[in-house]
């Protein structure tokens, strides 16, 4: 009878530390999601400037760049380099729910003309 009892904690414990492990599992599943999608966020905003050839005005500016079911938020901050014919183009990326955890940042140097 004791053998059973002590198989039976034995076991116990073993389920236990499985469920541990698959829900941290799904918890990092979760922030790799988010950060992949907030990758394409930020992606997507460089590569508009890039296309569009725009020169970006100095400053900051914020705007919704959802995608999925993440209600995303891109951060653009334009800032002037040694050299006036390039601007430093940086895209944060925040999760809206929480915007003071930054997810990603990019960085691009962008040329007048491009």
């Amino acid at each position: 009878m004791l053998e059973v009892l002590v198989a039976l904690l034995i076991v116990g414990t073993a389920l236990g530390a499985s469920l541990r492990a698959i829900g941290s599992l799904t918890k990092n599943s979760e922030g790799l999601r988010s950060a992949m999608m907030a990758t394409w966020s930020a992606e997507n905003r460089l590569m508009q400037i890039r296309l569009s050839a725009q020169w970006p005005e100095i400053g900051n500016r914020s705007f919704a760049c959802p995608q999925a079911e993440f209600p995303l938020l891109c951060n653009e901050h334009v800032l002037a380099t040694l050299n006036p014919y390039f601007r430093r183009v940086e895209v944060n990326v925040v999760d809206s729910r929480t915007p003071q955890q930054q997810i990603i940042k990019m960085v691009q140097v962008v040329a007048h003309g491009s």
